[in-house]
């Protein structure tokens, strides 16, 4: 399950995701996420709460940011959760996005 709080200030929208990330919940948080896409929006998404994310999950980021850039718009991930970080560090996908990562120390 999956859930999303959203909020907007100073044109930034920003989404605070908790639960998992997966082909569960992909399809019903791709709806809610293309209604957002407006031309120029700046989409910032806080993967904190991410407990699991699978392949459908980090396709659905994929879209994201590709139809935000179509859209002369930007999509920012921040706080990556560890699931997060492992999804992307084993699809060699962080770079892709382009947004600091803080890795712990173990």
């Amino acid at each position: 399950m999956l859930s999303v709080d959203t909020e907007t200030k100073d044109g930034v929208t920003r989404l605070h995701l908790k639960g998992d990330l997966t082909i569960y919940s992909a399809a019903a948080f791709r709806e809610t996420l293309l209604e957002l896409l407006v031309p120029g929006l700046t989409l910032e998404m806080d993967l904190g709460g991410v407990n699991e994310l699978d392949t459908a999950g980090a396709q659905l980021l994929l879209v994201a940011k590709r139809e935000l850039a179509a859209r002369e718009g930007q999509l920012k991930l921040h706080n990556h959760s560890p699931a997060v970080i492992e999804v992307l560090d084993l699809l060699n996908l962080a770079g892709h996005f382009g947004d600091p990562l803080l890795i712990e120390a173990h």
